[in-house]
């Protein structure tokens, strides 16, 4: 009996028609995110490495000419699971995105197995990120002919002298302090960077579309199709940034119509920059010769372009920024709305009086990311990322085809379309990718799932608030 009743329990849910905003006296989240303000966030968090540095790296030594090829692949995958995405965001435009949605169709322990999961992922990509942006910091500073003391320019183990990443813990704290300000005023900053991040871009394409040779395409698959496809597993992971942006529902105007437009429009708007940028790229230079790290600046270099070559630099780094607020954002609501139903604890889930959002877990996310970033190598701090990405992709997927036929009745803004091919394709698709994850991403995995089961049964098993309420 006592296995039934705890069988019982882990397969409570949300009910989703009882999901509303008042169902806290631990604060309120505020509405002011409009529908562009949205989409900023989701390009934001999409725009990145991508073009910047991926780009190059899959160009130079996996799939050549046939890197567009990759990122549509990446694209198309990514997009069966944004469609899943936006049909629940319309749905249940709440804070918490793929934890709240799986909590609400597929029951608390899935909800909590994929909250649990983001909140690790979700701070990792910060700090990673971070790690990267300093990488370019240091260059620029070495240009301009300025020696930095060693200890602060590296996690230990990464260069003679380096005791911590200080520039990179530094931009952590900063985007916490941004967050903190209020959503419209971090949205405001966030908006003003991705305008400047897409007019680099937009930079990028305009002037080198001038300096493309079409000989460089040829041969366009120097890997064979192969190359592609494995090139496709490694940019997926630039391709999405709207599931963090999804967390951000409950602080939307009008989350209900806005929600999925938003989600559709950042991932298309960032699939063309993505083409047109890897079309440039690897007309201007021969795919042997782009470099891996910065691509662009060297390729406008090696057309006598120098000065725009710096100016991409600055731009990448501005651009990069952009993801560490859309992935810190993500982690703290996630955070938030798992203390509001009483998985964590409820402290957590207390906000600023007047600004409304959830300060304890922003400052708390900003101190982790920064002390993995200044104290971890950035191989290290990747191999904590991608996993749980993937399988919130699944677990959203399976979820929106369950709820369909579970709930036709439901209203829905938007509707994902070839139901079910298409999120199955979504299922697919990320299950494909998490086999070209590393074995260590698994052991970390392991471990990370593990504290949690300890978490789940010592504390939210009990705690939550559909136990207290006796279930749903």
């Amino acid at each position: 009996m006592a296995g039934l009743r705890m069988g019982e329990g882990i397969l409570r849910r949300k009910p989703i028609d009882s999901i509303d905003d008042t169902e806290a006296d631990e604060g309120r989240l505020d509405r002011s995110l409009g529908l562009w303000q949205l989409t900023a966030i989701g390009v934001g968090g999409i725009i990145g490495a991508g073009i910047f540095t991926l780009a190059g790296t899959v160009a130079n030594g996996t799939a050549g000419p046939a890197v567009v090829v990759s990122f549509l692949i990446a694209g198309v995958a990514s997009a069966a699971a944004a469609l899943s995405y936006a049909e629940f965001a319309g749905l249940i435009p709440k804070a918490g995105s793929a934890y709240t949605y799986g909590y609400a169709v597929l029951g608390e322990f899935a909800g909590w197995f994929i909250g649990w999961d983001l909140l690790l992922e979700y701070t990792a990509i910060v700090a990673v990120v971070a790690i990267g942006i300093s990488g370019y910091f240091s260059f620029l500073v070495g240009e301009l002919g300025a020696d930095l003391p060693a200890w602060m320019l590296g996690a230990p183990g990464t260069g003679d002298g380096h005791r911590v990443d200080l520039f990179a813990a530094l931009l952590c704290l900063l985007i916490a302090y941004l967050l903190n300000l209020g959503i419209r005023n971090a949205a405001r900053f966030e908006t003003v960077v991705v305008v400047l991040k897409v007019l680099v871009v937009l930079l990028v394409i305009g002037v080198g579309v001038f300096h493309i040779d079409t000989a460089n395409y040829d041969p366009f698959f120097p890997y064979g199709v192969s190359g592609a496809f494995t090139g496709a597993a490694t940019v997926f992971f630039a391709v999405f940034g709207y599931d963090a942006m999804s967390t951000a529902a409950e602080e939307s105007k009008d989350a209900q119509r806005h929600m999925p437009k938003a989600i559709v429009y950042s991932l298309a708007i960032s699939m063309v920059l993505y083409v047109l940028a890897c079309l440039v790229l690897t007309g201007m230079q021969d795919y042997r010769e782009i470099d891996e790290e910065s691509g662009f600046s060297t390729a406008f270099k090696s057309v006598g372009l120098s000065g725009l070559a710096d100016v991409i630099a600055v731009g990448a780094i501005i651009g990069i920024l952009t993801v560490m607020f859309t992935f810190m954002l993500g982690v703290t609501r996630v955070w938030f709305s798992m203390s509001r139903d009483g998985l964590l604890p409820r402290w957590f889930a207390k906000t600023h009086p007047t600004r409304h959002v959830p300060t304890r877990v922003t400052w708390i996310a900003g101190v982790a990311s920064a002390a993995i970033a200044g104290f971890l190598p950035i191989g290290e701090a990747a191999e904590l990322t991608n996993i749980g990405i993937l399988l919130a992709f699944v677990v959203v997927c399976v979820a929106v085809i369950v709820l369909r036929y579970r709930r036709p009745d439901l209203p829905r803004t938007f509707r994902t379309p070839g139901m079910p091919v298409v999120p199955a394709l979504g299922v697919v698709f990320s299950l494909w990718l998490i086999t070209f994850l590393q074995w260590q991403t698994w052991v970390r995995f392991a471990v990370w799932f593990a504290l949690g089961l300890v978490v789940y049964f010592g504390y939210s098993y009990r705690r939550s608030a559909l136990a207290r309420d006796g279930g749903a």
